[in-house]
């Protein structure tokens, strides 16, 4: 006799005015980066702060040479933005800036790079968006691997490879803006919360370490770390003189520069599980034993870690991920399974950067 199946219950009213409700949400929900991505392209937030931080609408028009009758379309953006928790409004009809907001305003360095600007760009452009759109007709389709990402099913092209730059040029700059941005926000943090990380270590490689943001700050506070940045010839031309690091033009997929801890920032969820195994094999190679203060530094997302919005944010990157890449974000488990894959013995989490964890690794 065939095991029956359980019938969900019929919603009360109550329970499907709130589903309705959660429904528009979520299927409106595009809306609010848009919305964002307006605000970077009309100079919002760099508007504010040269107002002073805070400002009326009207005054808001005139800065940014609006026609005036915008002004109340302009109004009801700003409310979706206060909504959405970008923008902050102290009364009626005033506005200022926010933890959000002030990190899209130009010229604002924060911990090494300037606006995160890019970022919002990038992931609300037309390629991100297409791509996503294209994820059922991925699912459906049977490939052989190596598996193609959606972004690359869609576009024939891969982010940061040279197949987007021959695609799109200026987009490619934007996603490389994008990149850099994402990667060096919360080195600063990182020397603050996690001090002891770096303590006793005389020398680092920072693989993918691009213009050598995070090693010349890694240096600035311990100046007795040696430091070389390992990144692709090409990155590597265009990185600023610096008598603080070594700059090593190379590929973290074949060979790492000898040192005592390797740092892998923000790095591994671009790879494949497989890929992820061997620049760990070649990063065991590149480090002495633990008795000698050998250790792999792993900064990434560790799903699972944080709850609330910060999980979902985990899970967003995880998405992220699945529609543009072939990598993904990694829970304890996956993580310690590569690991030890690759040949090591034990790991530390330390969870101190709000979705991201940093991992000490240990031969």
């Amino acid at each position: 006799m065939a095991a029956q199946v359980p019938t969900m219950a019929v919603p009360t009213d109550a329970q499907l005015i709130q589903a309705q409700a959660d429904l528009w949400r979520q299927s409106l929900c595009f809306l609010t980066p848009m919305a964002l991505r307006c605000a970077i392209q009309l100079g919002i937030p760099t508007a504010i702060h040269r107002l002073g931080g805070t400002t009326s609408l009207p005054d808001l028009v005139t800065a940014l040479s609006l026609p005036p009758s915008k002004t109340p379309y302009l109004g009801r953006l700003l409310r979706m933005l206060v909504t959405s928790g970008t923008l902050a409004s102290t009364e009626a009809g005033v506005y200022c800036l926010n933890a959000v907001s002030y990190l899209l305003v130009d010229g604002i360095v924060v911990d090494g790079e300037a606006s995160q600007k890019a970022i919002v760009l990038a992931t609300s452009s037309r390629h991100y968006l297409e791509a996503a759109l294209g994820l059922a007709d991925w699912f459906k389709k049977d490939v052989p691997p190596p598996l193609p990402s959606p972004f690359e099913h869609v576009h024939g092209a891969a982010l940061f490879e040279e197949s987007m730059a021959l695609l799109d040029p200026e987009s490619d700059k934007v996603f490389h803006e994008a990149l850099a941005a994402h990667d060096h926000l919360g080195i600063g943090t990182i020397l603050r919360e996690c001090h002891d990380l770096f303590k006793g270590l005389e020398s680092l490689t920072d693989c993918c370490g691009g213009d050598g943001t995070t090693a010349r700050a890694i240096v600035q506070a311990f100046p007795h770390i040696k430091c070389h940045v390992l990144d692709l010839p090409k990155v590597i031309e265009k990185a600023p003189p610096s008598d603080a690091v070594n700059y090593v033009a190379g590929d973290l997929c074949h060979s790492i520069p000898p040192a005592q801890a390797v740092l892998l920032k923000l790095v591994l969820h671009f790879w494949s599980d497989e890929d992820c195994i061997n620049i760990l094999s070649h990063c065991k190679k590149a480090i002495p034993s633990r008795e000698m203060g050998g250790k792999v530094i792993v900064i990434d997302i560790v799903v699972g870690s944080a709850s609330g919005t910060m999980l979902e944010t985990q899970m967003l990157m995880d998405m992220l991920m699945l529609v543009c890449t072939r990598g993904k974000q990694r829970d304890e488990n996956d993580w310690a399974a590569i690991f030890t894959k690759a040949g090591f013995s034990d790991y530390k989490i330390v969870n101190k950067l709000g979705v991201r964890g940093v991992i000490e690794v240990y031969p």
